[in-house]
């Protein structure tokens, strides 16, 4: 493969979300294969591939452009869709179809932002489709438009990743990477989770609406991360973590409400709470509500799953105590001391449950409130406390 080939293909393999799509557009439009390519006028690269035909093509493997109608596309700008090649009058002589052996097919045009051609998402199948009403064009436009922006954001990715290794640019680059990270990255999120709405509005077919709800899953969970790495970058970077400091008369709901949350995204796991009413505090409500989901995500993580987590709060003299405990294996002292500590993760934790800022993120906001927060894991019960002034 050709080294500036590579890295177009590259490019869309460090997209996470490539897999998704692809298995997404798939499933709305009942094509067995649909691949993302990189194409200009004398080459067609494969750089993403979903595959249930068996054609096989994998990231890299070249075709030869004259013989795809991709190369009409590229000299056009315009996509091309075929319901059946048999009923068309333009394409059922055409000899990429027979070469291929489809009859359905589309192939729509990836742009760059600043307007360079950057290939096609595409896709195939040996049987008729229904692919040229206004619905199924329309998402296909806008899944076209969502790997556009995710290729724009891993570009800007890169590059402040490489411009942060000059010192003399440190204090410029802190605001650039935080901004790239809470723009580029939030933008295209927001339209991958607009999108996979839109799809479950207009799509009524249980596999596809199981795989846009997935995306959504992944969409919100990869926002979390975006979220956890932006405060990361500015406590580290000296600003600390903004805090939005206000009286609450009743603290209490809140928390309730980030209890109810995470119950229904874990139906199978018992919570249970003690929450005093009518605690009125200073704080920051948002960040305390952050600082619980966070306990709980851990208590969820590596709490025994057949024994509830409790989550106590209350004011005992002039203090606010905050505490979420789960039953399982005791904590070590040498584990407890690193818990706080950034993209540090215990060994019981699956390898996909995020970056290790959680608990760190917990100890900053902690410490914005003048607070603290402590670790008591014995008897095979683990509880963190967080505590801070109550006036």
């Amino acid at each position: 493969m050709d080294e500036d080939v590579s890295i177009y293909v590259n490019e869309i393999q460090a997209i996470s979300a490539v897999p998704r799509i692809l298995e997404t557009v798939a499933a709305m439009t009942g094509l067995r294969f649909a691949c993302i390519a990189h194409v200009t006028a004398t080459s067609w690269t494969t750089c993403a591939v979903h595959d249930r035909l068996d054609f096989g093509l994998k990231p890299g493997d070249q075709l030869d452009i004259s013989t795809t109608i991709c190369q009409e596309v590229h000299e056009t700008l315009q996509p091309v869709i075929i319901d059946s090649v048999r009923h068309s009058e333009r394409y059922r002589d055409h000899p990429t179809p027979r070469l291929y052996g489809f009859q359905s097919y589309f192939s729509i045009p990836i742009f760059r932002p600043d307007g360079f051609y950057f290939g096609t998402l595409c896709g195939i199948d040996p049987e008729p489709a229904r692919l040229t009403d206004a619905g199924t064009v329309s998402a296909l436009s806008l899944f076209a438009e969502l790997i556009s922006r995710q290729l724009e954001t891993e570009r800007s990715l890169r590059a402040a990743r490489t411009a942060l290794f000059s010192e003399r640019e440190t204090a410029e680059l802190r605001e650039q990477f935080i901004a790239v990270l809470g723009h580029d990255l939030r933008t295209p999120l927001g339209a991958i989770l607009n999108g996979a709405d839109l799809l479950k509005l207009r799509s009524t077919d249980p596999a596809t609406l199981q795989v846009v709800e997935r995306i959504r899953r992944s969409a919100r969970r990869m926002a979390g991360l975006v979220d956890d790495v932006v405060d990361f970058t500015r406590g580290r970077m000296g600003s600390g973590i903004a805090l939005d400091l206000r009286r609450h008369e009743d603290i209490g709901p809140l928390l309730e409400q980030v209890v109810d949350e995470l119950r229904a995204a874990y139906p199978n796991r018992r919570l249970v709470t003690a929450i005093a009413p009518g605690m009125s505090l200073r704080c920051d409500a948002q960040r305390l509500a952050q600082l619980l989901s966070n306990l709980l995500k851990n208590a969820l993580v590596h709490g025994a799953p057949e024994r509830p987590i409790i989550v106590k709060a209350h004011i005992d003299d002039s203090s606010f105590v905050l505490e979420v405990s789960n039953e399982g294996a005791d904590l070590s002292p040498a584990m407890i001391d690193q818990l706080f500590k950034p993209y540090w993760r215990a060994s019981s934790r699956a390898g996909d449950e995020g970056l290790g800022l959680g608990l760190y993120i917990v100890d900053q906001i902690a410490r914005g409130h003048d607070g603290a927060i402590r670790v008591e894991s014995a008897g095979g019960r683990t509880s963190f406390i967080f505590s801070m002034p109550a006036e």
